[in-house]
């Protein structure tokens, strides 16, 4: 019987995920993918007052700070079809759009440069070789020899004092780094940058949500009022340093982020043939520049390829019964009428009932359940969310800046338009949403100073706060594309309390288990596709496909305990 090799934890990841893959001889004969952690959340929320739950729902991730409490205040909105105002839908906008790129940086410097970037190569790089490869690629100022110098002596001081701390423990030497010392130097450097980068940004989640993590919402609107006059208001002041955040953005990803994507991806055009997978994508659509009931508004469109299909987009309808529908075959959970069928989220259940071995363990048995995610389908497919998908759709439906952009990324890496499905491909996707995400938000920032000018102040809609005016019973879907792809929360309401709730997020659609008919998931299916192994001891190809959809498991499994404190339902050593 050939080896099964085992990776848990995946590390530099939200959350706790196994990865098991049956080997055939060096390659990836089959994958499974384990969420190692149960999430609750749907089960505190029951009996709990909708305009409260996107407080508790938030707590989900600690990563996508504000995704849930924006699906969550939706599908209340949604239920009661409550609209609201202009500024309000704007400055939801700048926030998604700020939690985006702070997020896809972070991802890509911090998560997952180390699986492309050798650290302690650095040490040996030629800090004016450097500096000459920093200035052909941008003008950043940041990037004389002496800059790099004073880098390389403080990356040796972490190495010699034995303080590697996040560097330590990798694989550092593994023949499959191929980044000369110089590029490794760079990359190190802008690391170290994208820290103190991020520290920034994030405030513009503080002005407009109060605080950052879990910044505040509002069904209705959002919690922050704009009066000009007024300290304890959007003012002036404030309205300026959102615009020298987005600024900041700018500059970092046109100078830093998308360069060094394409440095780094120059050395590795062979992974532009691996981990395609699925095939299949699948967009909720986002960004409305109207309101969430006028999708032809969204700056990201709604719908769903298959096959790689990009000349069309099928419709997709989330209130469908026939479409999104969760399943639980290989997954720790009991529905009422048995583990084979689908449910919509409207009828959703969590019903947790582990069965697996008593850890610690060498190996799951794939042939029965093995994760605490459930497996979502579109339509009884397998589907892949994230940036690939969502810069697909953008591409297919002919988005002139991201076509310009795709193609000269492909361009430039010399590399066919089937490269795009990719683990290099999905990587790429992720950097380019990031320019183009960045260049919209000045332009949602710009029309929230217009309304203020011509004095529409509004944020909040009361019409419908007060529980006496919704029916006995509605039910509503809040979705949103967060950044690691379709997320969305499904609410029953009756008698103004909420009688079920359901999320379905990106990474249980990613990395969701086989379903009753052996379809892989994403991640499953990724790993399967032309994945050799160098070395089985150090198998950093299988990390290089897993951090390329950024995985948050926290997200997709998650528990408190009757006392509100977080637990693990199972812990694996």
């Amino acid at each position: 019987m050939s080896d099964r090799i085992v990776v848990d934890p995946i590390t530099r990841i939200e959350g706790h995920l196994r990865i098991e893959a049956q080997m055939d001889g060096d390659k990836i004969a089959s994958a499974y993918s384990s969420g190692t952690m149960v999430r609750g959340i749907e089960i505190i929320l029951k009996g709990r007052d909708p305009r409260d739950a996107w407080a508790f729902a938030q707590r989900i991730c600690g990563v996508c700070t504000l995704v849930h409490g924006i699906a969550s205040v939706r599908s209340v909105e949604d239920a009661l079809d409550y609209q609201i105002p202009a500024n309000a839908q704007l400055i939801r906008n700048l926030m998604i759009g700020a939690q985006y790129i702070h997020d896809h940086v972070m991802h890509f410097y911090h998560l997952h440069a180390l699986d492309w970037v050798d650290v302690v190569s650095a040490l040996s790089a030629d800090p004016a070789e450097t500096s000459a490869l920093a200035q052909s690629i941008s003008n950043w100022p940041k990037a004389s020899p002496g800059y790099f110098s004073d880098v390389k002596r403080k990356l040796k001081g972490f190495v010699d004092a034995g303080q590697l701390g996040i560097f330590a423990k990798a694989y550092w030497g593994h023949e499959v780094y191929k980044l000369p010392p110089a590029a490794n130097l760079m990359a190190v450097a802008h690391y170290l940058e994208a820290l103190e980068w991020q520290r920034d940004v994030v405030k513009l989640h503080a002005i407009f949500g109060g605080k950052n993590p879990h910044p505040n919402f509002l069904v209705g609107g959002v919690a922050s009022a704009i009066d000009l006059n007024s300290d304890s208001a959007i003012n002036s002041k404030k309205l300026s340093q959102v615009q020298n955040v987005i600024n900041k953005m700018r500059e970092f990803t046109d100078q830093v982020y998308v360069p060094d994507t394409l440095a780094v991806a120059s050395f590795y055009k062979d992974w532009g043939e691996r981990g395609e997978g699925l095939g299949n994508f699948l967009c909720y659509g986002d960004l409305p520049a109207t309101s969430m009931d006028d999708p032809d508004s969204f700056f990201f469109p709604s719908g769903v390829i298959l096959d790689r299909d990009i000349s069309t987009i099928h419709p997709l309808d989330l209130n469908s019964a026939e479409e999104i529908q969760e399943h639980i075959s290989h997954s720790w959970y009991d529905y009422s009428k048995g583990k084979d069928q689908g449910l919509h989220p409207y009828d959703g259940e969590t019903s947790l009932n582990y069965t697996g071995p008593e850890p610690p363990y060498a190996h799951l048995n794939v042939e029965e359940s093995y994760s605490w995610l459930k497996a979502p389908r579109w339509k009884g497919k397998a589907v892949e969310v994230g940036p690939l998908a969502r810069v697909l759709m953008l591409y297919a439906k002919g988005h002139e800046q991201t076509q310009e952009l795709v193609n000269m990324t492909l361009s430039k890496l010399d590399l066919p338009t089937r490269a795009l499905f990719s683990t290099l491909g999905r990587t790429a996707a992720r950097t380019l949403e990031t320019k183009i995400l960045a260049d919209a938000m000045q332009g949602w920032y710009d029309q929230l100073i217009a309304n203020i000018k011509a004095g529409d102040t509004k944020t909040f809609n009361e019409a419908l706060w007060e529980p006496s005016s919704w029916p006995s019973q509605c039910k509503g879907v809040g979705f949103m594309e967060a950044p690691r792809g379709a997320l969305g929360h499904w609410i029953v309401i009756e008698d103004g309390k909420i009688a079920n709730y359901q999320a379905v997020v990106p990474s249980t659609w990613n990395a969701g288990p086989r379903d009753a008919g052996g379809q892989a998931g994403a991640y499953e299916a990724a790993l399967q596709d032309n994945h050799q192994l160098l070395d089985a001891e150090k198998p950093v190809e299988i990390l290089r496909t897993i951090h390329s959809f950024d995985p948050c498991i926290a997200c997709a499994v998650h528990l408190s305990d009757e006392d509100g404190e977080e637990m693990l339902q199972l812990k694996v050593t």
